[in-house]
């Protein structure tokens, strides 16, 4: 069994957000200053790195992490080449064109974002979801819409997904990731309150 590990490393130096706060990581206790043990404290915001978002996010008064159902998050998935497409938004009709399963309940986009994750700086030329490709992933019954990158989609999207239930996972790195079934595993912290959760994502080959 091969456990791929799609997740962006938490560092100082990585993509983030404009706007969103940084990643500083400092020791607190040491070892070699006479401490028992070495403790550290970690500050970052919750849409760092790989991270799911929770309805908060852009419905006020939505439920916050503690909610997202752990259930859409584990379980068959497919990672749909969307290297090809040159759009700059994934509208219904480039998302039609994926031959995306018909069964399919989470679904990880791979796309020309992936390329991305070389850089340490963040930028906004980054392909993502508009409403027409958020109407087209309810319509189609999806639970999970993963992408290779920090944002799902423009406003419009997150609040038309969101809204109806669909859990969306940003800040994957499938750039090692063959199209394909898998197995998907993405647990977000348990944050109460909170409009997003860090997580850990792992595809395991079938």
């Amino acid at each position: 069994m091969a456990v791929h590990d799609v997740s962006v490393p938490i560092r100082s130096e990585m993509p983030i957000y404009e706007g969103n706060p940084g990643v500083e990581l400092e020791r607190v206790s040491s070892i070699p200053d006479g401490a028992p043990a070495n403790v550290s404290r970690l500050t970052l915001g919750v849409h760092t790195g790989t991270h799911v978002d929770a309805p908060l996010h852009f419905i006020e008064d939505g439920p916050g992490a503690e909610a997202i159902p752990l259930e859409a998050l584990f379980g068959p998935a497919f990672v749909v080449d969307a290297t090809a497409v040159a759009a700059d938004s994934l509208g219904e009709r480039e998302l039609e064109s994926l031959g995306i399963p018909a069964e399919a309940e989470r679904v990880l986009l791979k796309t020309k974002n992936s390329a991305l994750w070389a850089r340490t700086d963040f930028t906004r030329d980054f392909i993502r979801l508009d409403g027409s490709g958020a109407r087209f992933v309810i319509e189609r019954g999806i639970r999970t819409i993963g992408i290779d990158y920090l944002s799902i989609g423009d406003q419009e999207a997150h609040r038309e997904l969101l809204g109806a239930g669909v859990v969306p996972v940003e800040g994957l790195d499938l750039r090692e990731i063959e199209p394909g079934p898998y197995t998907f595993v993405c647990f977000p912290l348990d944050v109460v309150g909170s409009d997003g959760g860090p997580a850990r994502a792992v595809l395991i080959d079938p």
